[in-house]
């Protein structure tokens, strides 16, 4: 599942968001798939982190896997949510940010199956 701001023009990138104070790294995977894309993810992993320097923050990058429900992107967050086939991704980040790190993985583990 890959998702676009609004801005960004062609660009896709992986689902991000901010941790609630209380909430587990794993809770807001959970909650930010919810609430920006409309599905239900299981089994999140942790992939790595970036320091991220707006404002002074650490980026963390997980993976999961689908559950269920429906693509609904957040009006508010998103202006494209969707699942990519491996043979069509769309304009991704840059290879140095966490995003695509992520990304890459993903389709390093799809072509060694």
């Amino acid at each position: 599942l890959l998702a676009q701001k609004p801005g960004w023009g062609r660009r896709y990138s992986i689902l991000a968001g901010f941790v609630e104070p209380g909430e587990s790294l794993e809770a807001c995977c959970h909650r930010e798939a919810l609430e920006e894309a409309g599905v239900e993810i299981e089994a999140p992993e942790y992939v790595g982190s970036q320091p991220w320097p707006f404002p002074h923050q650490l980026m963390v990058a997980f993976t999961a896997r689908y559950r269920s429900g429906t693509i609904r992107p957040d009006p508010n967050e998103l202006s494209d949510a969707r699942w990519f086939a491996l043979d069509s991704l769309p304009e991704l980040p840059p290879p140095f940010s966490l995003s695509r790190q992520t990304i890459d993985l993903w389709i390093e583990s799809r072509i060694g199956r």
